[in-house]
């Protein structure tokens, strides 16, 4: 769940980004896994879904290594987009499915916020050219 005041837009990465809307400070909290809001999903469970679902729902998911679950934000999280140098960082909790995010830096209003997938998506295909 989103921790910090966030806006969509037209990233200049990919398709549609999440944006600050307003300054953030370095290593404040911007995202944490909430469960009962934030969900989760086995492999099992998304086959059986309707295509359409199943399509927007691995669109919108990461695989957490560890556990093999998908994990969907249930807010507009899912549009944050990756970048080598992100200004966001996981700190995960040991034993925790999921743990929180922070900023790296400091983060202007309007800028995108950024994360790096290889770290947490074992699902992640780097694209040619990327």
């Amino acid at each position: 769940m989103l921790m910090v005041k966030t806006r969509l837009g037209q990233s200049l990465i990919e398709g549609t980004g999440l944006f600050a809307a307003e300054p953030i400070k370095a290593g404040t909290v911007t995202w944490r896994f909430v469960p009962g809001f934030d969900q989760l999903f086995s492999a099992e469970q998304i086959a059986a879904l309707p295509d359409m679902a199943r399509g927007a729902i691995e669109t919108y998911t990461y695989v957490h290594e560890a556990s093999g679950l998908y994990v969907y934000c249930l807010d507009n999280a899912r549009f944050m987009n990756h970048a080598d140098n992100p200004n966001t960082a996981g700190v995960h909790v040991d034993g925790a499915i999921e743990g929180y995010d922070v900023a790296t830096r400091d983060i202007e209003e309007g800028e995108e916020l950024t994360c790096d997938y290889r770290v947490f998506d074992a699902g992640y295909v780097r694209k040619i050219g990327e």
